[in-house]
């Protein structure tokens, strides 16, 4: 493994990852998010309190994704073996927090709906930068699944 380019790639994921949440969450979905006041922070400045909590998580998310994209990498092209990286993650998010969150929670489904969708593209994008960003060691030995 390449632990250099492996920090490197945490770190420019990261960044990228916070921007979209930025985008998507912050703003692009924030008025759904404020029909369910008793779920979700409200965005008048109670959030910001936690903001520190989110960006850990996302961190140590995107740290250890990133582990599992260099155990797994297998030689492809970076941004097809990220994006392919990407989309499993994406579904496995979308699976065990969107479709169990709506289960456990009282939140519709168009919130659902847009949250799965809006994590399974942040995952795919993740994984794509993860993939351009990561270059194995020289004479690195891969694998073919």
């Amino acid at each position: 493994m390449n632990s250099k380019r492996a920090a490197l790639a945490v770190l420019v994921a990261w960044i990228v990852d916070g921007v979209y949440g930025f985008i998507v969450y912050g703003n692009l979905m924030k008025d759904e998010f404020a029909k369910y006041p008793g779920i979700f922070r409200p965005m008048d400045g109670g959030q910001m309190t936690f903001m520190p909590y989110l960006f850990l998580g996302t961190f140590i998310a995107i740290a250890v994704a990133t582990y599992m994209y260099t155990k797994g990498y297998e030689g492809g092209s970076g941004a097809m073996e990220g994006a392919r990286f990407g989309a499993l993650i994406g579904v496995l998010m979308v699976g065990y927090v969107s479709i169990v969150n709506y289960a456990v929670m009282s939140f519709g489904r168009k919130v659902t709906g847009a949250m799965s969708l809006a994590t399974l593209v942040e995952w795919i994008l993740i994984g794509i930068v993860i993939g351009l960003v990561y270059k194995p060691l020289p004479g690195a030995k891969t694998t073919r699944a």
